[in-house]
Order: structure tokens, then C-alpha cells, then sequence
């Protein structure tokens, strides 16, 4: 697919203790794909989550108490986790709403900020903005599209199945993904692609850069970023709509201007 070459692509799905991503824990990450040169990427890891798996849970993924007694807990593999997704772009099957902020939860109750992807394409957005026939689960859609899906409900085969998935329906529907990927993302989360730079006025290279990189620019009274998923919007809007990213802007892997981190702390009342 022409919109990912060039980029690490990670297919990414989680088997957990339950459904909450507030209070559950991990049992089982894969992220499964490629590196931005071609090569393999293959990481698939059980994980103790320091508590018994409840019956219900099991029965669904099959990992026992037993299966994850000895493996690492979550704080042993972060770095190494973070270090995978952070600048990829992601695919998963209801990533976006689940296992994303399942990830982030575990990462922050370590005190580690969470990674931060170029983009994540997500193939149940994906299958409702192409108004596939419901219902629209992962196993369901692979079986209408020819994909086998023999172990399903374990990481690995999950996020291949979503890989596969992905290019299934770029085959099936290529007007649709003959945009960028920031294009492609915003399509999925809202339905609309975001209006090209033309459309909004000056463009974005045009306006004075407030840190020595150009991440983040003037626009009159207000920041705007010029890079990443939310290039073009303000900063009070990534604020409220996605406060890890700003996190992630203002950490030591952001912006490395620290004068422009001052102003941004400023400008947003964040001291």
C-alpha cells in the first residue's frame, strides 16, 4: 500500500485481564509488521500481570495464571515497547478505543510517558466509514475477505489478521486511501478528510516557527502545530482532545527548544 512505504508499520493487538482500560492489566502484546527498510518486526510477549486472570477472561484468550507465571511484568518490556511504537504507524481492530489507552494506562502507572505513533489506522473505522455489512468483528470481516483466522484471541493472530485486513480492504476500495496517511487517519476518526492547507489560509511553513525545529508555529494569537497526527490545529485544541500527545510534545522526546516548552506552558496556563 503506497501510503506506508517508507514507514515502520506495526500491526498491534493486546490480550488483557478484562475489558476496563482504567483498572485491567496486559497478559499479551504483539506488534507485528515491518521497519521502515523492509525488514521483519516480530515482537510477541506474554506479560505477568501481577494478579490472577479472572475465569471469564480466560476462557476468552486462553492464557492462564500458570502460562504467565515466570514472564516479565509490564515495567520490564516498556522500554522496549515504547522504543517499537514510538514514530510507527499502527493497525489494529478497535485500537484506537481499547487497546491504545489500555497501553497508555500501563505505561503511565509505571511513571513513563507512553509512546507516541505517527498514525493509527484503525480497520473497525475503517470498516464503518466503508459501510461494510455489519457485524463488523474482526473475525467476521476476515472470514468475508478470505483471511484465516485459526487462533483467534491471541495477540499475534489478531494483529496479523488486522495487517491482512488492512490491505484487503486498500485492494478492494483504493480511492479511498489514495491520500496521505494523515489524511487517511483523520478519515477514519471523523468521517472528513482534513482540509488541505490552501483551504485554510496561510500555509503552515509561512508562519513564524516558536521553536528552533518549527514543531510548533505562531498563528496570529495562537500555537499551532506543524508537524505529527495533529499538524494544523491549535494547541488548546490537542489539549482537550488529546492531552498524551501534548504530554509527549512537552517531554525530553518533543521539542528539544526548552525556551518554546516555557512559552507553550505558558500560553496554555500549564504552570
Amino acid at each position: 500500500m503506497e501510503l506506508l512505504e517508507g514507514e515502520r508499520v506495526l500491526a498491534f493487538d493486546l490480550e488483557t485481564t478484562g475489558i476496563s482500560t482504567k483498572n485491567d492489566r496486559i497478559v499479551q502484546l504483539a506488534l507485528i509488521g515491518s521497519d521502515s527498510n523492509g525488514s521483519e518486526i516480530s515482537y510477541d510477549q506474554l506479560v505477568n500481570p501481577r494478579r490472577p486472570i479472572p475465569y471469564d477472561s480466560q476462557r476468552i484468550h486462553g492464557i492462564s495464571d500458570s502460562d504467565v507465571r515466570g514472564e516479565p511484568d509490564f515495567a520490564t518490556i516498556a522500554d522496549r515497547v515504547s522504543e517499537l511504537i514510538e514514530g510507527s504507524v499502527l493497525i489494529g481492530h478497535n485500537v484506537r478505543q481499547f487497546d491504545l489507552p489500555m497501553l497508555r494506562t500501563e505505561f503511565l502507572r509505571i511513571g513513563a510517558l507512553p509512546p507516541e505513533p505517527k498514525a493509527v489506522i484503525d480497520t473497525l473505522e475503517l470498516a464503518r466509514r466503508l459501510k461494510l455489512p455489519r457485524p463488523h468483528r474482526l473475525g467476521t470481516l476476515c472470514n468475508r475477505h478470505g483471511i484465516s483466522l485459526e487462533n483467534a484471541h491471541t495477540a499475534s493472530a489478531d494483529a496479523a489478521a488486522s495487517l491482512l485486513l488492512l490491505w484487503k480492504l486498500g485492494r478492494d476500495h483504493p480511492s479511498y486511501f489514495r491520500k496521505s496517511l494523515q489524511e487517511v487517519e483523520q478519515w477514519c476518526i471523523t468521517g472528513t478528510s482534513a482540509k488541505s492547507q490552501s483551504e485554510l489560509g496561510p500555509q503552515l511553513e509561512d508562519l513564524e516557527p516558536l521553536d528552533s525545529g518549527g514543531m510548533v508555529r505562531r498563528d496570529g494569537p495562537h500555537l499551532v502545530l506543524a508537524v505529527g497526527r495533529h499538524r494544523g490545529r491549535h494547541l488548546e485544541e490537542v489539549r482537550d482532545s488529546d492531552p498524551s500527545y501534548l504530554h509527549w510534545l512537552l517531554s525530553p522526546k518533543g521539542i528539544e527548544d526548552i525556551q518554546a516548552k516555557e512559552d507553550i506552558k505558558t500560553y496554555l496556563n500549564l504552570e
